[in-house]
């Protein structure tokens, strides 16, 4: 796979943007490139919120539902746009496991991190007494800008199944290199994100 770090600044708007296209061009290249052997990726461990107090006896239940993905993200490829409507899904660079699963499950180990007196449980997991959590993601994915982006919409319903909040999430984060091992670190930046105000707005519900 070629070397992607973007040529450093030349004086010019005209070669930074043929710089940037470049770039872009040679990650399309890497995704499609036939020859070359798969790469498979995994989401990072989130980072803490910070130094939390652990409670003894969790005042709060919640269920984390699976995560739903729209169509162009349920597959294996890692998704990169290259421009404002155009996206590319890599050949050569994958999920190491299925996407959906993979949300779910680092966002239940950020949100007991970011809110130590809830149980936060999985979908499989009794609900009695329990709050629902539901997320879609429309966008999770690399952008032509050098942005990782997380959005979608979230909704909250209580032990009845309720809806008592539905609101739209957006989070980003900046690329601090070329390729595709930066672009999963950043995406998983920008999912500890989207679970900072995620938590912030629960407890606030609460």
């Amino acid at each position: 796979m070629p070397h992607l770090r973007s040529a450093p600044p030349l004086g010019s708007r005209w070669l930074a943007s043929a710089a940037l296209l470049l770039s872009l061009a040679l990650l399309a290249g890497c995704a499609s490139g036939p020859g070359s052997s798969a790469q498979r990726y995994t989401l990072p461990d989130g980072t803490g919120a910070g130094s939390v107090t652990p409670s003894e006896a969790p005042s709060q239940r919640l269920v984390v539902s699976r995560v739903r993905v729209t169509d162009y993200l349920d597959a294996e490829g890692i998704v990169m746009q290259l421009d404002d409507i155009t996206l590319n899904r890599a050949r050569q660079h994958l999920w190491a496991e299925d996407l959906p699963r993979q949300l779910q499950r680092g966002l239940r180990q950020r949100l007991a991190e970011r809110l130590p007196d809830t149980q936060v449980l999985g979908e499989d997991s009794r609900r009695d007494g329990a709050y629902e959590l539901r997320l879609d993601v429309t966008q999770f994915q690399g952008r032509y800008d050098g942005q990782a982006i997380a959005r979608g919409e979230w909704q909250l319903r209580n032990a009845r199944g309720e809806v008592i909040a539905l609101e739209p999430f957006s989070a980003s984060t900046t690329l601090d290199a070329d390729g595709y091992p930066a672009l999963v670190r950043a995406l998983g930046q920008s999912w500890d994100s989207v679970a900072d105000r995620l938590a912030s707005r629960l407890r606030e519900l609460r």
